[in-house]
């Protein structure tokens, strides 16, 4: 295994060495005014490396603050290049190491993620194959569940857009609880009315509610036959998501882990068996790499993982993992997806399928779409 260091510049062929890193981030207003039980938001900041060796140009993406596209350029730019593109778990291990003075968790996570990803991409074009294979595909569609059902949103939008998922396929959809939670049975309702009695209805409270709250309104979703609780309490209330675990009605699963930044973080959540699905997001928790570190943690303790956002970027490294329940296929992300990249994972029948022929991540960044987009910042390439 590496230990971080790399291999001598002239022991690497000059075809594997890494030899260019650029960076952008891209500031896209959202179609409508979004809420959710803690914040409120009216734009999402895509950043987006792209990363060079050998005639070919891996590229990756996280949702963060353009604050993560100054750490790409400095410091993870200078630790990556000329180092072997074939040597991802040391250019990994070398991105953290670079960042114990500046802080790992959160924008320092972010930053890695989206070179992580871009550093995959650019293996598996090198090698002529996708990351599907590279990584070894054991599932042909990684089925999804439509997500958004904003606080902000009339009841009426509420219900079209839920009811829309439905109607292309998807046999699950999820909505946003907690900001008036006074109002949130009588939306939950209307939201059952609208998908009909066959389709899983989900809920998220991102922390929202305190422990007795939670209780309560559980057992009043549970009318509604939802099926699934996210983030009843606070993520960093690991006693409250065990208490919500062993007593929310039967048939409901409680989720979190969201903002997991790195293994650390996803063990104290299951050694506390504080969730009965394990969410990762990998642009958060440092990519690919850091994605299939969480899920194999996961596995350990037979807990089931589910991928947070970004649908088409964590398609891939979703088809390689066995014990995956789904992926969210969150309106923000999905929409933005859709307006800059060619080659996206086809969504059928409520999943998405990768094409496993395609170099890489299949996918080619439209850069004319996104540049009235741009975030103009000093560390830009």
């Amino acid at each position: 295994m590496s230990d971080g260091r790399p291999a001598p510049a002239a022991t690497v062929p000059a075809t594997r060495r890494i030899a260019r890193i650029e960076v952008s981030a891209y500031r896209i207003p959202t179609d409508a005014p979004e809420a959710d039980g803690t914040i409120a938001w009216d734009a999402t900041t895509m950043v987006l490396a792209q990363v060079s060796a050998g005639g070919h140009t891996g590229l990756g993406w996280t949702y963060a603050h353009a604050a993560a596209g100054a750490v790409i350029a400095d410091p993870l730019r200078d630790v990556l290049l000329n180092r072997d593109v074939d040597d991802i778990p040391g250019a990994w291990a070398a991105m953290n190491r670079s960042l114990r003075n500046i802080g790992r968790p959160g924008v320092g996570l972010m930053a890695i993620a989206a070179v992580d990803v871009a550093l995959w991409d650019l293996k598996a074009r090198l090698h002529g194959t996708s990351v599907v294979r590279l990584m070894g595909r054991t599932r042909e569609a990684v089925p999804v569940y439509g997500s958004g059902g904003f606080t902000s949103y009339p009841i009426e939008r509420l219900q079209a857009q839920l009811a829309g998922w439905v109607g292309q396929g998807m046999t699950r959809v999820k909505m946003k609880v907690g900001t008036h939670p006074h109002d949130d049975p009588a939306r939950v309702r209307a939201a059952r009315e609208a998908i009909g009695a066959g389709p899983e209805l989900m809920v998220d409270g991102n922390g929202a509610y305190g422990r007795k709250q939670a209780l309560a309104l559980a057992a009043c979703y549970a009318d509604e036959g939802v099926g699934w609780f996210e983030e009843p309490v606070s993520s960093d209330d690991l006693e409250g998501l065990r208490l919500l675990r062993d007593r929310a009605p039967a048939g409901m699963a409680i989720a979190a882990g969201e903002y997991g930044w790195d293994a650390w973080y996803f063990r104290r959540m299951l050694e506390a068996g504080a969730v009965d699905v394990l969410q990762v997001d990998g642009t958060r928790c440092g990519g690919f790499t850091g994605f299939l570190h969480a899920a194999a943690l996961a596995h350990g303790f037979g807990i089931p993982v589910s991928a947070h956002c970004a649908p088409h970027l964590h398609a891939h490294v979703c088809s390689a993992v066995g014990h995956l329940k789904h992926v969210e296929y969150f309106h923000d992300h999905a929409r933005i997806e859709a307006m800059f990249f060619d080659g996206l994972p086809a969504l059928r029948d409520g999943a998405l399928v990768v094409d496993p022929d395609a170099p890489g991540l299949g996918l080619a960044f439209r850069t004319s779409d996104a540049q009235r987009y741009r975030v103009e910042e000093g560390w830009q390439t």
